[in-house]
């Protein structure tokens, strides 16, 4: 994909479509604190759910969810916590991971869209 940074906010946006999609109102977008970001903050009834968002071309090297390691869970885990102590919520937290599959990057009409609810 040419243009990785174009290439994942159009993947966020279709993510966060596809979310009010299934009901969730979308919180926040993009949230960053020092050391961590949070691609969408959705809730719905029960849930307040932080979202990771991986766009690909294909699963050839492994399916996007894998790309989300440790590492990454920790930095969006502490951005969460922050975001928290900020946003009182009765809701429960959870983590989610969204693919998005574009073989031809934001030319590909029919993206294949798979959410994954508590990833990690």
């Amino acid at each position: 994909m040419a243009n990785n940074a174009l290439t994942g906010a159009w993947g966020e946006h279709l993510a966060a479509e596809y979310l009010r999609k299934k009901g969730y109102r979308l919180t926040a977008q993009n949230y960053r604190v020092r050391g961590g970001e949070i691609d969408l903050i959705a809730e719905n009834r029960r849930f307040v759910v932080f979202v990771e968002v991986k766009t690909r071309q294909d699963a050839a090297f492994g399916e996007a969810k894998e790309f989300v390691d440790q590492r990454k869970q920790e930095r969006v885990r502490m951005a969460a916590a922050l975001w928290l102590s900020g946003h009182e919520t009765e809701k429960q937290p959870r983590f989610d991971v969204v693919e998005v599959y574009a073989p031809l990057g934001t030319a590909t009409e029919r993206p294949v869209i798979r959410h994954w609810e508590n990833a990690f």
